[in-house]
């Protein structure tokens, strides 16, 4: 992993709430070697552990500082600028200094990043926003988040709190389901759209669905119900679409972005709500953005957020080379997320 005995690869670590994926990225993007694990939540250092099993695994019998440059790790949660983590479905990591504790035991610098963050950087290195100096990953899974740069630097609000567009308001009526995850989450996310197609099989709506236990029916298993062509789910797709057009127009509205990628799980299954999200976007949006602004499918897949996490830990060091192509103003790194290793020792 070097070239000329200089140490000139990234460790990239993607921390979810399930499971923990960590990778060896080359300047150009290229993972050169990737492990996944599900995520040991029977301590709360058991995650932070792992990290370190993975990082020795794939520096291949050398330590880890003798074979990566930095790393960078992105997070379910909220990085404060002193480098702890808030993630809720962590258990224990209320106020976790995972820099600290990474850099202490790798010796290596670490950078630490919110997973919407570590996706609008991977995008914008290597996706569909590259080259963009606006631009907004909106991440569509089990939850609904948002990476946001704007005139090339990651816009993160007072409190570390921008891009939880989860809770953008996209309907005139009551949602119950909202109260624990926001209007748009509930309705557009992954357990919104099943939710959704379960409580009208309960009403006794015929589709293809009824041949699955009702109780364990997912977004996907929709997706596939409606590529089949049923009615109900195609209807269940049509609205979660519009309440993700209607999601797009705020933001749209408020940004003005180059681009919007559309990422995630529910990014495989676009093409079913793509139509009626963009109608619905152009009803609510401000005209002139909203004619401007391009809306892209990633292709990063779930290698966004390691490839963020490696340009996070290449910035780290000011090594990163950009094409001149792809040149543009630099992120705002936090360096309070890193450590030296002399600050260590």
């Amino acid at each position: 992993m070097t070239e000329r005995g200089t140490v000139t690869h990234a460790l990239a670590v993607d921390l979810g709430g399930t499971k923990c994926s960590a990778a060896v990225v080359d300047r150009r993007g290229k993972v050169l070697a990737r492990r996944t694990v599900p995520v040991d939540v029977s301590s709360s250092l058991g995650p932070v552990q792992q990290i370190v099993e993975l990082a020795k695994e794939l520096a291949d019998a050398r330590k880890p500082a003798e074979a990566f440059i930095a790393a960078g790790v992105a997070v379910p949660g909220l990085v404060r600028p002193n480098g702890t983590v808030w993630a809720p479905n962590l258990p224990g990591w209320e106020e976790m200094p995972l820099a600290k504790h990474l850099t202490r035991s790798l010796k290596i610098p670490v950078q630490v990043e919110s997973d919407r963050n570590a996706a609008v950087l991977g995008e914008s290195w290597l996706g569909a926003a590259r080259g963009k100096s606006d631009a907004i990953v909106l991440m569509i899974g089990t939850g609904i988040g948002a990476g946001i740069m704007s005139g090339g630097r990651i816009l993160r609000g007072a409190h570390e709190l921008s891009g939880c567009a989860g809770w953008l308001t996209v309907t005139r009526e009551d949602v119950q389901a909202a109260q624990g995850c926001g209007e748009l989450e509930s309705l557009a996310a992954g357990p919104g759209i099943a939710r959704a197609a379960q409580q009208r099989l309960q009403k006794g709506e015929g589709s293809i669905l009824t041949n699955l236990d009702l109780s364990k029916i997912t977004a996907h298993d929709v997706a596939n119900a409606a590529r089949s062509g049923d009615a109900l789910a195609l209807d269940v797709f049509q609205h979660a679409g519009r309440f993700l057009g209607y999601g797009l127009a705020n933001l749209i509205s408020i940004l003005d972005p180059e681009v919007i990628v559309l990422g995630g799980g529910m990014a495989a299954v676009a093409d079913i709500y793509l139509a009626p999200m963009k109608e619905a976007m152009f009803e609510r949006a401000q005209p002139l953005a909203a004619n401007k602004v391009k809306i892209a499918v990633s292709k990063l897949a779930d290698t966004v957020n390691l490839l963020g996490c490696a340009r996070l830990a290449f910035e780290s060091t000011a090594s990163i080379q950009e094409s001149p192509s792809s040149k543009r103003p630099s992120h705002t790194l936090r360096k309070k997320h890193s450590r030296t290793r002399k600050e260590e020792e």
